[in-house]
């Protein structure tokens, strides 16, 4: 399973809600998608224990921007993720990133709206915000194996899905 989480907007630690903190203890790999905001938020999801995979976002302190990329890739379950926060592209440009990065999804944050779409022929996640959801539904995603394909999950802090699709 992966687990996918944006715009934590925190200070001090990322405050993980009892769900998502065993969700991402039991992934294969945490998905953070930028707006860590401060450099011991980084530190924080850095120490669990699941592997983080990150971008930075447009509220990251210099000391965020400094150790993570704006814009990176990963492999999981036979599918390559494209990550990025968002505010530098417009769906044209995230669809053509995703072409030359030979990406299967990609996955954004930046507008803290939670939503499985598609950008151009690709599919698309934004795991929307558990920490600062803002005039939108607080929350993150899950992606899991299934014989079907790949399982995409929005969920409530709560860990309960209120949007699933099969990419």
């Amino acid at each position: 399973m992966l687990v996918a989480v944006s715009d934590t907007h925190r200070r001090d630690d990322p405050s993980l809600p009892a769900a998502i903190r065993s969700a991402i203890t039991e992934a294969d790999q945490l998905l953070h998608t930028g707006d860590f905001t401060s450099e011991s938020v980084l530190d924080a999801f850095e120490n669990v224990p699941t592997p983080l995979t990150a971008v930075s976002g447009n509220r990251d302190t210099q000391a965020v921007l400094d150790r993570v990329p704006k814009t990176t890739t990963t492999e999981w379950a036979g599918q390559r993720f494209l990550l990025a926060h968002g505010h530098e592209h417009d769906q044209t440009s995230l669809s053509l990133l995703a072409r030359q990065e030979e990406a299967d999804v990609i996955v954004t944050g930046h507008t803290h709206r939670p939503v499985i779409d598609t950008i151009g022929e690709y599919p698309h996640v934004n795991p929307g915000s558990y920490a600062d959801p803002r005039r939108y539904r607080p929350a993150y995603a899950t992606f899991e194996e299934t014989a079907e394909g790949i399982r995409v999950s929005l969920r409530d802090p709560d860990g309960e899905a209120f949007e699933t699709e099969v990419l």
